[in-house]
């Protein structure tokens, strides 16, 4: 209709202008380019007005049709989770608020982004579906990483080597062609509770900067698939914890106060992270450290973790594979953690570094009579 009598269309101007106002940017740009092809700059008035009116339909069209494009591009695993989508939609609120917006090495961006998408996911998972928990733990965790800034704790702590020298490792082995990330936590390495202990936010710090580096290895932010909310996360890791010759942990305050903060951070910090943990060369008085985990943490968490009595029976735990890789202390036949695991950076006290030479002269001498001959640092737990 446009084109045969632009002119007629003129005496009706009030319907024409309220569509012109509702979308200028298409009509306006047609019509300027048809008139200086025609140059007929009389009547680009009424080409004006009648080019919306051919419009008037494509503008309502227009949002169905993109509407309807959107609904088929969203991704299967926001259609497949809805609770997903959701906590999406809450996200850009929860990092401007929280001021941070790095999880595990991942910038959180939106759910176009994978690593995002698996970082989600994990603390939905964690709060088993429930938004709204899942966002409260979410903000929990950035504003503990944007205080403690534990991707830092690696290089720049300073984590004596009298306290938790041989207390932790980790080990990268490989199951299917996949990194297999284990970390070990060798409590009965600890020479003096007092010291490894009585510093409780040392002590959780050391601990997290362990936890970073086995997070590093998971190489959670180059991940190109999301993971399935109820299928196989490739992105987690095994935890040991080696209770041998362990007399300490019963009684002691400090060592209570320690674990608890531990578990209390690590459940907030870093949910679905393990695949399983082990507990060897338990003693039956461990009792209450199983107790005080249950009741922190979710069932989905505390289902992962195994005891066993002798630590010599891990590798039982494992497909062949991998026993080839696990150190033969543990049923294994792969080297000992001490020749060839990471650990955290350790520094050498100069007073340790004394005292050890002044007891090496010491032992050079013959030991007086009365004093009982030492059985080594470990006497001390």
């Amino acid at each position: 209709m446009s084109d045969q009598k632009p002119v007629d269309s003129v005496p009706e101007p009030k319907p024409v202008e309220a569509v012109e106002g509702d979308k200028p940017e298409i009509p306006v740009t047609a019509a300027e380019n048809t008139e200086a092809a025609k140059d007929e700059p009389a009547i680009s008035a009424p080409a004006k007005q009648e080019e919306p009116a051919k419009d008037t339909t494509a503008s309502n069209a227009e949002p169905q049709g993109a509407k309807l494009e959107e609904k088929a591009e969203k991704p299967a695993y926001l259609t497949k989770t809805p609770a997903l989508g959701q906590f999406f939609d809450r996200l850009p609120a929860i990092l401007t608020s929280i001021g941070h917006d790095e999880m595990w090495g991942v910038q959180l961006k939106d759910s176009a982004d994978v690593p995002t998408v698996n970082v989600l996911i994990k603390f939905l998972r964690a709060n088993e579906g429930n938004v709204q928990a899942a966002e409260d733990q979410l903000r929990k965790a950035l504003q503990w990483r944007k205080d403690m800034n534990p991707l830092a704790l690696i290089e720049s702590g300073k984590y004596s080597a009298s306290k938790y020298a041989g207390l932790g490792y980790l080990t990268t082995y490989e199951k299917d062609g996949r990194p297999l990330v284990f970390t070990w936590n060798i409590y009965g390495a600890v020479k003096d509770v007092n010291a490894t202990f009585a510093d409780s936010d040392e002590f959780v710090k050391w601990r997290a900067a362990l936890m970073e580096l086995a997070v590093q290895e998971l190489k959670m932010k180059d991940a190109t698939e999301v993971i399935e909310y109820d299928g196989e996360d490739p992105y987690q890791m095994v935890q040991v914890h080696d209770y041998l010759n362990v007399k300490f942990l019963r009684m002691d305050p400090s060592v209570r106060t320690a674990t608890k903060k531990v578990i209390d951070v690590f459940a907030t910090a870093y949910p679905e992270l393990l695949s399983e943990k082990f507990f060897v060369n338990v003693p039956a008085i461990m009792g209450w450290m199983f107790t005080a985990m249950k009741l922190i943490l979710s069932r989905n968490t505390t289902r992962k973790f195994h005891p066993i009595t002798n630590g010599a029976n891990l590798a039982r735990e494992f497909p062949a594979s991998v026993v080839e890789q696990i150190p033969k202390t543990y049923g294994g036949k792969g080297p000992e953690l001490k020749d060839s695991a990471r650990i955290v950076p350790l520094v050498e006290d100069k007073s340790e570094d004394k005292k050890d030479k002044q007891e090496d002269k010491k032992a050079e001498e013959p030991a007086p009579a009365e004093i009982p001959e030492q059985e080594g640092p470990k006497q001390a737990t």
